[in-house]
C-alpha cells in the first residue's frame, strides 16, 4: 500500500524550490513517504519593491506558509532558517535541518568585470572610491559600512536571476548575497569575494535549511529525523538562542555563528552592530554541543553586558519609524 504523501509547503523562488525538492528527495531516499510540493506565495514575494526593514522584516517570507501549517493545509514546511522568527507560532517547531552550506556572505561584481578578489584590499580596489552596493539586509549594511565607509547601499529585492541581471546591467557596482544559496544553485563561480567572518558575521542560521512541522505530529517528525544533520541542528539551536535572548527579530543587526570543534564542542561567535556601523560589540564563547541553547543565551548575556540592548532598541525604533512612514 502506497503511503499517504506529505504535503510540503514552500515558496516558489528558485532557491526555495531547490531546498524543498532536496528535502523531498532525501525523505524518500531515507524510506519516508513521498512529498507533494505546495507552492505558497508569501507577503515577501508580493512586496518586491520595498526594503524588508520597512515592511516587517524577513518573517514576511514564512508567515503564510506557517499559517497553512497551523491550519493543517500542509504537513511540513521548508525554509532558509535565517528567515525564521526567533519565536515560532504556537504549535510549530523546527523538527530537523540539513547539513550546513557555507555560512558566509559573498560579494558579486558585474560579469563584465571578471574580477576575483583575494583580499579585502583587492576588493576595495575593485569597488573604487564610491561604489553602489545592493543589499536589503540591515546587518550587511551596518557591517559593510565599516569596511567601505564611502559606499552607497541601495535596497535589492527579487529572485536570484533578477538580482544578477540588475547587477550586470550596471544598476549596482556590487551586490551582497549568501554564499550558500549561490553554491546550491550552481552560481558559485559568480562569487567575486567571500567575506571573512571577522569582517562580516553572518546572520544566525545562514546556510542551514530548516524543516518546520506541527508539534506532536509523530509521523512527520520521525521521517524528518532520518535526514537531520545533528551538528547543524545544534548550531542552529545555539544561534537562535542568541537572537531569542537578545529579543531580536529578523531585521536587526545581529550576527552569530556556531563552529563545531573537537570533543563535541562549539565555538560560538556573536555580534551586534549599530545601524550606521559606528559601534560593533562581539563575544566568543565555547561549550558542549549538548548545551547549545544555553551557549547562545550566555553569548547574548555577554553582548547585553556590553550595551547590545541599547543598540537593538535604537534599531527597532528606526524600523518602527520606517514602517509608519510607508503606511
Amino acid at each position: 500500500m502506497t503511503p499517504t504523501p506529505l504535503r510540503l509547503g514552500t515558496r516558489g523562488s528558485q532557491l526555495a524550490l531547490y531546498q524543498a525538492t532536496t528535502v523531498a528527495r532525501l525523505l524518500t531516499d531515507a524510506g519516508g513517504p513521498p512529498c507533494e510540493l505546495v507552492i505558497i506565495k508569501t507577503s515577501g514575494d508580493t512586496l518586491q519593491e520595498r526594503p524588508l526593514s520597512e515592511v516587517g522584516g524577513k518573517r514576511l517570507f514564512v508567515k503564510e506558509i506557517e499559517d497553512a501549517l497551523v491550519r493543517g493545509e500542509i504537513d511540513l514546511a521548508v525554509h532558509s532558517s535565517k528567515d525564521m522568527p526567533a519565536l515560532l507560532p504556537d504549535g510549530l517547531e523546527i523538527a530537523g535541518v540539513l547539513e550546513r552550506e557555507d555560512p558566509r556572505d559573498a560579494i558579486l561584481l558585474p560579469a563584465s568585470r571578471g574580477v576575483t578578489a583575494h583580499s579585502l584590499e583587492e576588493l576595495a580596489a575593485a569597488l573604487g572610491d564610491a561604489p553602489t552596493i545592493g543589499t536589503s539586509s540591515v546587518r550587511r549594511v551596518a557591517l559593510l559600512t565599516r569596511l567601505f565607509p564611502t559606499a552607497t547601499f541601495l535596497p535589492m529585492r527579487g529572485n536570484l536571476d533578477t538580482r544578477l541581471r540588475k547587477l550586470d546591467e550596471g544598476q549596482y557596482d556590487a551586490i551582497v548575497l549568501a554564499a550558500a544559496g549561490l553554491r546550491r544553485l550552481g552560481f558559485g563561480a559568480r562569487i567575486s569575494f567571500t567575506l571573512p567572518l571577522s569582517a562580516c558575521m553572518p546572520a544566525p542560521g545562514q546556510g542551514i535549511i530548516a524543516i518546520e512541522i506541527r508539534s506532536g505530529d509523530e509521523r512527520v517528525a520521525e521521517a524528518v529525523a532520518r535526514i537531520t544533520d545533528r551538528v547543524a541542528a545544534k548550531a542552529l539551536e545555539a544561534e537562535r538562542g542568541v537572537v531569542d535572548a537578545l529579543g531580536g527579530g529578523c531585521q536587526t543587526p545581529i550576527g552569530a555563528l556556531a563552529t563545531p570543534l573537537r570533543d563535541d564542542q562549539f565555538e560560538l561567535v556573536a555580534a551586534v552592530v549599530t545601524l550606521d556601523g559606528s559601534r560593533l560589540i562581539h563575544t566568543t564563547v565555547r561549550g558542549p554541543r549538548s548545551d547549545a541553547r544555553a551557549l547562545g543565551v550566555r553569548a547574548a548575556h555577554d553582548l547585553l553586558a556590553q550595551g547590545a540592548g541599547d543598540i537593538l532598541e535604537d534599531a527597532r525604533r528606526v524600523q518602527a519609524q520606517n514602517e509608519r512612514e510607508t503606511q
